[in-house]
């Protein structure tokens, strides 16, 4: 249900985590709310903070990364609101990993190929890969999205051999300033995402980028020594939430219940989430309740600058 109706709104998009307006189909406004999804299920109560936590975090991410490609993003007017250029979305999820974790982990059990790249021999799940590889997937309209390769990308046309070309170079590229950012935290960026899409030919950086929730970080101190012990990694993602369920039964498949959530627990996972932002930001996090009255009218104001 669209909380919000702004003038010249020319469409409404509600996700899994997140509202998001189109104003003139020039301009998005992004609402982070304080849903948790996990295993594509929205759990069933919010979680306090959530949104402001990833929606800042992306904002300082953003900026820490326009000096390698333009980004969607104009303003930030309230702490869970981010509003930005409307860009036509390239159909591709650029996945880049730094370490054989998860999905990749998983596929090497059972093949050296992911996406068309070659996983060399003799890695443990989470060691680094000799560089950084690129395992694109595709971005489903509906269900799940799939793994591609580069071949499949230039053969379905979903980007140029340019197109391609520069979106390699930027996700690498961000991919390294995203490991510089985390290693000043004592973190590393073992894998993330970036979504792209383009305004006549330029290509932008959309969406959120090196949150939580679309990144995966390993706490860096002790790091060799667990892998060499064989011990489970420290992670800073909402990793813990997926394990909670799971101890619960549920991973979102038919007939599986999605088990109770006490107060208790809510306040837990939203102090995780703060922890995370303090630990990847490196700043305290200022927690800021707007009402619903006051979001909107700093909207306004917000498009209105814009389109002026």
């Amino acid at each position: 249900m669209n909380a919000f109706q702004f003038q010249g709104q020319t469409s409404f998009y509600s996700g899994k985590v997140r509202d998001v307006y189109t104003i003139d189909n020039k301009y998005l406004v992004m609402v982070a709310s304080n849903r948790i999804s996990a295993f594509d299920v929205i759990l069933p109560k919010p979680i306090p903070f959530k949104g402001q936590v990833l929606n800042q975090i992306a904002a300082f991410m953003l900026k820490a990364t326009e000096d390698i490609c333009p980004n969607w993003l104009l303003d930030v007017p309230a702490p869970n609101v981010s509003i930005g250029r409307k860009c036509t979305p390239f159909r591709i999820e650029m996945v880049v990993r730094g370490n054989l974790v998860g999905h990749a982990w998983r596929t090497y059990q059972q093949s050296r190929i992911l996406c068309g790249q070659s996983m060399p021999d003799g890695l443990k799940e989470n060691d680094f890969f000799p560089s950084p590889i690129i395992t694109p997937s595709t971005k489903a309209a509906e269900g799940h999205d799939e793994d591609i390769s580069e071949e499949e990308i230039l053969k379905q046309g979903l980007a140029s051999p340019a197109e391609w070309e520069k979106l390699k170079m930027y996700t690498l590229q961000l991919f390294q300033r995203g490991k510089e950012i985390a290693a000043k935290q004592g973190l590393i960026l073992a894998d993330t995402k970036y979504e792209f899409g383009k305004i006549g030919d330029v290509i932008y950086l959309m969406d959120e980028i090196h949150t939580p929730d679309s990144s995966r970080y390993f706490i860096a101190d002790g790091f060799e020594e667990r892998q060499m012990k064989g011990e489970k990694q420290k992670q800073l993602s909402k990793e813990f939430v997926r394990e909670w369920l799971m101890a619960n039964d549920f991973m979102g498949k038919e007939g599986q219940v999605v088990p109770q959530m006490s107060d208790e627990w809510i306040q837990t996972i939203s102090g995780r989430y703060i922890d995370l932002y303090e630990k990847l930001i490196g700043k305290k996090f200022e927690p800021l309740l707007l009402s619903e009255d006051e979001t909107r009218e700093r909207i306004n104001s917000s498009i209105a600058f814009l389109a002026s």
